[in-house]
């Protein structure tokens, strides 16, 4: 097999001082750091739409990158994309990929010639794995960009439609236990509404909530135990999409009962899109015990669509890679990019060049989060501002020891407490995030 990427050599860890583009900055992955390597704490993962197919097409102008891996018969390019993808991730020391089914294999002229096609590539996926070690963190069921999908999948009117959903769905579940995925992601592209005048709101979300047990049955059924993911996004393609936010989501669970095998995948620019912070969703879903895995890029706040540019704001990666240390690090899930070089940077190289710049954003950023825990001076400023509630009243309203007249009590003779408040001090603490960030 020749080597797709041949001036491109196996990049390599050289310091912040070194000015190699290619050359990890921050991101050792062999650094032992709290008893295993970085790679392990990042779990950093290719993904394979953007990377083997993103061409820089956009809503004016065709490709400007030549995604076609010298292959013009659309299945000897699913071999190639394969062979190509290893190869960056080796030269990467990229441990994980994620997949559409339809991004490792087209769609051909039925489902069972789409299923059968699927399955030859999904078989060499294994022996590439089997050969080089890397692995598959989840993978999922491109519902969306069809056009018997222009309504919807698992909300379409048509429940034709929806069956044939459920049944490139259960291929994409196979593939993902074949090739060991730890977890299986439902991205709603186009399960939601641009009018509520031709909309059943209520038959769409309990149908979603069915297709979603469908799945959760089967894969358990084959042996999957990994999670199922839902990933937040508010709109695009659709005006409003059913899975707005992390809120929205969570909503969503508890009510159809799929708490127990669902968490949540966060992605940095639909955070943006829901007009949150990407620290924000993260949060939500932690505090709740629902953090599950991420997809890593940002958006460009100037700009109202997707953009899904590959993460380089490190205030941002510092803020995310805290959120996830809080919740114990990952454990099915990792750091998926989500992400594609600039339509003007076409060349091979600028693969390379976009994920260096990207795996060093969260390497700098998990290095900053570990130092602002070890710091401290956040944690126990937050734990100062609600000392109030380990002691005396505050105590005892968290453990049920009081009531509305006894409160009411309590206020009429303590009288005005204004004075009880203190400082937020929003300032101070952006400032300590500076002097840990830049004193690395």
């Amino acid at each position: 097999m020749s080597e797709f990427f041949s001036k491109i050599p196996k990049i390599q860890y050289e310091g912040k001082q070194s000015t190699n583009p290619l050359a990890f900055k921050y991101y050792n992955p062999d650094e032992i750091i709290d008893g295993k390597p970085m790679r392990e704490h990042l779990k950093f993962a290719l993904s394979w739409w953007h990377t083997m197919g993103g061409d820089g097409t956009d809503m004016f102008g065709v490709g400007t990158a030549d995604k076609s891996w010298g292959e013009t018969d659309p299945t000897k390019r699913a071999f190639a994309k394969v062979d190509a993808a290893f190869e960056i991730m080796d030269k990467l020391s990229i441990d994980y990929y994620c997949f559409h089914d339809r991004d490792l294999s087209p769609e051909y002229a039925s489902l069972a010639e789409s299923n059968e096609k699927l399955d030859a590539v999904v078989d060499y996926l294994a022996e590439k794995q089997k050969a080089t070690g890397k692995k598959l963190l989840w993978g999922t069921a491109k519902c969306f960009d069809h056009p018997r999908y222009m309504h919807g999948a698992g909300t379409s009117p048509s429940a034709d439609v929806f069956a044939f959903a459920a049944a490139q769905i259960k291929k994409a579940i196979d593939a993902t236990v074949k090739l060991g995925g730890t977890g299986y992601v439902f991205w709603g592209g186009r399960e939601g509404y641009e009018t509520l005048l031709n909309t059943d709101m209520g038959l769409e979300l309990d149908n979603m909530a069915r297709l979603m047990h469908m799945a959760v049955d089967y894969g358990r059924s084959i042996g999957f135990k990994g999670d199922f993911y839902i990933e937040p996004k508010p709109k695009e393609p659709t005006k409003h999409q059913y899975d707005f936010d992390s809120a929205t989501v969570l909503g969503f669970l508890r009510k159809y009962g799929l708490e127990k095998d669902f968490r949540l995948n966060i992605e940095a620019n639909h955070a943006t899109l829901a007009m949150h912070t990407f620290q924000h969703e993260l949060n939500v879903a932690r505090t709740n015990g629902f953090f599950g895995s991420i997809d890593a890029n940002q958006g460009d706040t100037l700009l109202g669509w997707d953009t899904d540019q590959f993460p380089t704001n490190v205030y941002d990666t510092t803020l995310c890679m805290l959120e996830v240390l809080k919740a114990g690090g990952f454990t099915n899930g990792g750091l998926n990019f989500d992400a594609k070089a600039r339509r003007g940077s076409f060349t091979p190289e600028d693969i390379f060049l976009s994920y260096i710049a990207g795996m060093d954003a969260f390497a700098l950023g998990f290095l900053a989060a570990r130092k602002l825990i070890a710091d401290g001076r956040i944690d126990k400023f937050v734990a100062d501002r609600y000392a109030s509630w380990k002691t005396g009243i505050g105590a005892d309203i968290i453990a049920g020891k009081t009531d509305l007249k006894a409160l009411s009590e309590y206020a009429l003779k303590k009288g005005e407490v204004v004075d009880s408040l203190t400082s937020g001090r929003q300032e101070m603490l952006e400032s300590i995030v500076n002097n840990v960030l830049f004193s690395l």
